[in-house]
């Protein structure tokens, strides 16, 4: 059987070294974080633009359709008032 001994004892300036290293990989964090989020805003800021465009699309194919429509209803009218 192997008896392992510890490596070496945890000293103040292991201890503050290893502080250092979690505070840098928390601020790596933070700003990979932050990154990402300003990436989702453009993505979100894009995305909606686009759906401003296709409800504009579907607003001016309403005004086509609902014109088409009082067209076809008047001339059916017309047709029966005066055929």
């Amino acid at each position: 059987m192997v008896v392992m001994t510890p490596r070496e004892k945890w000293t103040d300036e292991r201890l503050d070294d290893l502080n250092k290293k979690v505070d840098k990989g928390f601020q790596e964090m933070k700003e990979g974080f932050a990154r990402v989020d300003g990436e989702f805003k453009d993505v979100r800021r894009e995305m909606n633009e686009r759906f401003d465009k296709v409800d504009a699309s579907f607003q001016g194919l309403y005004r086509v359709l609902t014109g088409g429509a009082f067209a076809i209803i008047a001339t059916l009218i017309g047709g029966q008032l005066f055929g």
